[in-house]
């Protein structure tokens, strides 16, 4: 469970790990395994506590470079540069020495020593033409070096092959090599979510302009009515006027006889 949680939801492979280590905390396994369930949570003393017990269970050095990447984690890159050159990283094998001098370069960085970081990562690994499993890694953080003094157009030459050798994506060499030259991408959710949000604008302003013709389609038949009124008003003074006439000729006649 460790195994499988550990990239995608740390503090999950972090709480696995603790039960393990209740049911078998003499297993060297289990100790690695809860080192770097801890290193993933950014939990540094444990994790340098855990992978030093799985080191004096087994012996082996594997755990050196993280070793000196948790004593960075803590804020001692000068202890993670005396571990880079300790007699244990000459038992590494080529992948633990190139991770060391990832960890050591990152350590002069973390002391503000940038020129002595891209020194420290000049090597014959980095100057192969080999794609190895630490390639892109190695790639990256030299030119991340580069940019970081300023050395923008050797910077972007490194990206750029960073990226050849990135061939599962565990880099974001890409993303830097078009930032430095000055692509811009468009997120297509958002350009959605404009959309959906141009169709609400729209549907209100429709919904605005509905209640106009309703009300004046009110108001001309109010003023039909009102019309009507007018006219019946008018009938009935005729009427009025008519009957007023009649009674006055009969009143005249009988006057008369």
């Amino acid at each position: 469970m460790v195994a499988r949680l550990i990239d995608e939801d740390p503090e999950g492979a972090y709480g696995y790990s603790r039960v393990a280590l209740r049911l078998a905390s003499r297993v060297a396994a289990v100790r690695e395994a809860a080192g770097f369930a801890a290193y993933a949570s950014q939990k540094y003393s444990e994790a340098l506590a855990e992978f030093r017990a799985a080191r004096r269970m087994t012996g082996n050095v594997d755990l050196w470079p993280v070793m000196a990447d948790c004593e960075r984690g803590l804020g001692r890159p000068e202890k993670a540069l005396d571990m880079a050159g300790a007699p244990e990283v000459h038992k590494l094998d080529k992948a633990g020495q190139v991770e060391m001098r990832l960890v050591a370069a990152g350590a002069r960085r973390d002391m503000d020593q940038l020129d002595a970081a891209i020194v420290t990562l000049q090597s014959p690994e980095l100057a192969s033409h080999s794609i190895q499993p630490w390639t892109a890694r190695l790639r990256y953080a030299y030119a991340d070096a580069l940019l970081a003094v300023g050395r923008e157009a050797e910077a972007r030459e490194w990206f750029a092959k960073a990226v050849e050798a990135d061939r599962d994506g565990s880099t974001d060499a890409s993303d830097r090599l078009a930032e430095l030259d000055g692509v811009e991408f468009t997120d297509a959710l958002d350009e959605s979510e404009h959309d959906e949000t141009d169709k609400e604008t729209g549907a209100a302003k429709d919904g605005a302009e509905a209640p106009s013709a309703a009300t004046e389609n009110a108001e001309t038949e109010a003023a039909a009515r009102a019309d009507d009124g007018t006219a019946a008003d008018d009938a009935a003074e005729v009427e009025d006027e008519t009957v007023a006439e009649s009674g006055a000729k009969a009143e005249g006649e009988t006057d008369k006889d």
